[in-house]
């Protein structure tokens, strides 16, 4: 089966425990299985794979996609190659049939435009909205069970990394709700970069500057954080050390049923994983 036939749709898959388990279970005896990412939303878990994606909602249903696919080119470029990886993590966000409600779409682009216009603003001022919009956009993301989510998520991409999806579908495994990969330990390592690729910042104020670093920054924080996920355990460990404690404060123990939310994607995503490699639920 091509990539293209997995055309977004809507559909209802983990209420049928019976199906979910049964993938879970192949997936648990695959050879091979892609890395898996994801992100918490209010209602529902995102997990993405290089080719798929899947928002699972805690209402019952799970709404499926396919992931851009930029030219390999751009994956060998330096700074490139992080922006792509990144803008690609979003992607599911911004799509109309997306893990994202429209209200929602509109204030992330607001957020991503308002640096243009604080750029007029005296510096406490401009200080003061950036910090104003970053609260806001942070009580929209972080609301609801978002946090539990939060969890689940680390949990489930932990559990099929560790080949334990059923037994942590079943609750007799709970894999770490803490994760080395978690956007979390990225966003401790943009934020300073950003901070200090603003202050250092040598040209003149102009229209087109908070993007130009907003984009630099980003590009550069992706390279660290490409070059930290392949250096040594201890590294990495040390390094990452501020997001992982930043994780106990963003992250929540969830329950078994917000866990179920997190590896129903996991299950949609692995599902068409498996089909497009030929090992299909049913084999």
């Amino acid at each position: 089966m091509s990539r293209s036939a997995h055309a977004e749709r809507l559909c209802v898959r983990y209420n049928e425990p019976m199906r979910t388990t049964e993938v879970l279970r192949r997936a648990d005896a695959a050879p091979a299985l892609p890395r898996l990412g994801g992100m918490a939303r209010p209602n529902g878990v995102v997990i993405v794979s290089e080719r798929f994606w899947a928002f699972a909602s805690t209402e019952g249903w799970v709404r499926e996609g396919t992931m851009p696919a930029p030219p390999q080119l751009l994956n060998r470029v330096p700074l490139v190659r992080g922006l792509v990886r990144l803008f690609a993590s979003v992607s599911p966000l911004f799509r109309r049939t997306g893990a994202a409600g429209g209200r929602e779409r509109k204030l992330l682009v607001f957020a991503l435009l308002a640096p243009f216009a604080f750029v007029f603003l005296p510096g406490s001022w401009s200080l003061a909205a950036g910090i104003s919009v970053t609260a806001v956009l942070l009580v929209v993301l972080l609301r609801g069970r978002a946090l539990y989510l939060h969890g689940a998520e680390h949990r489930a991409i932990a559990a099929a990394e560790g080949r334990r999806l059923v037994d942590t579908w079943g609750g007799v495994a709970r894999p770490s709700r803490i994760s080395q990969r978690c956007g979390t330990n990225f966003a401790a390592i943009a934020v300073p970069v950003t901070l200090a690729a603003d202050r250092l910042w040598p040209l003149p104020l102009a229209l087109y500057t908070p993007l130009v670093v907003l984009t630099l920054s980003l590009a550069l924080s992706m390279e660290l954080w490409l070059a930290v996920q392949r250096s040594s355990a201890s590294l990495r460990r040390i390094v990452l050390l501020p997001g992982l404690l930043l994780q106990r404060v963003t992250t929540r123990e969830p329950r078994l049923e917000e866990t179920h939310v997190a590896l129903a994607a996991v299950a949609s995503v692995l599902r068409r994983e498996l089909e497009l490699s030929g090992l299909t639920a049913s084999d």
